[in-house]
């Protein structure tokens, strides 16, 4: 059984070798399934399954912590790829931004000007 610790020490190159081997003792372990049917190659078949997604899944957590990486500095929203950008609600996601929020009509903004009253003196 491989601890989950263990392969996210390892490097890309190194993980991608452990799946290999994982894969081709699986391949192996079901050829044994069909030659003899041992009760101990069929319980390490799934002690086998479960490694490979274990590295799988230590795989694609490092995947999307780069593309995270990549994308963190970015200014665009919608460049961004969906799996990446914040979860949120349905109805957040579809809010106004703040600064559609802030914009306001031609007649909004000259109703908003004060204008002075000024008493006239007449002379």
């Amino acid at each position: 059984m491989v601890k989950i610790l263990d392969i996210r020490k390892k490097k890309k190159e190194e993980i991608e070798a452990d799946l290999k081997s994982f894969k081709k003792e699986l391949l192996q372990l079901r050829i044994q399934k069909i030659a003899n049917q041992n009760a101990q190659s069929l319980s390490k078949i799934r002690l086998v399954r479960k490694n490979i997604a274990k590295v799988l899944t230590v795989i694609n957590q490092k995947r999307k912590a780069e593309l995270k990486k990549f994308w963190s500095g970015k200014k665009i929203r919608h460049g961004i790829p969906i799996d990446l950008r914040p979860k949120k609600t349905r109805a957040i996601r579809r809010q106004l931004t703040k600064k559609q929020l802030s914009l306001k009509t031609r007649r909004q903004r000259r109703r908003q000007v004060k204008v002075a009253d000024f008493a006239v003196r007449t002379a």
